[in-house]
């Protein structure tokens, strides 16, 4: 299974970006897929994950939205009012699990599979 994350660039505070993740070689159509954003010297952070339910960071919540599109195989990132501190390369994630365990979808270490990441840069 391969990840493919596209859409990132560069925006200014308050613009909008819609994150792309494109599924191939298999489905997480019954498991679980993520977002996870990383900026040099900084641990992979959680950004938003879809499976038995949706789940944000709380920085994001009201700004960013998580979805789905199963006929293209797809999971996006709808990103609104950005800041200059969502500058990072944003990572797509998926696991073939459908996590029951709520603290699973916060863990990077819980996914599987990793898209190579895309750089969002928000200029103040």
């Amino acid at each position: 299974v391969q990840l493919q994350a596209s859409g990132g660039g560069l925006v200014q505070t308050g613009g909008s970006l819609r994150l792309s993740c494109a599924v191939s070689g298999g489905t997480f159509s019954r498991g679980t897929m993520g977002w996870f954003r990383q900026v040099p010297g900084k641990e992979r952070e959680f950004v938003a994950a879809d499976g038995r339910g949706k789940y944000y960071a709380n920085s994001m919540k009201g700004r960013f939205t998580i979805s789905r599109d199963s006929a293209k195989n797809s999971l996006y990132l709808q990103m609104n009012s950005l800041k200059p501190e969502d500058s990072a390369v944003y990572y797509c994630a998926g696991d073939d699990r459908s996590f029951s365990t709520r603290s699973y979808y916060f863990d990077a270490k819980q996914y599987y599979y990793w898209g190579q990441g895309t750089l969002v840069t928000v200029s103040s």
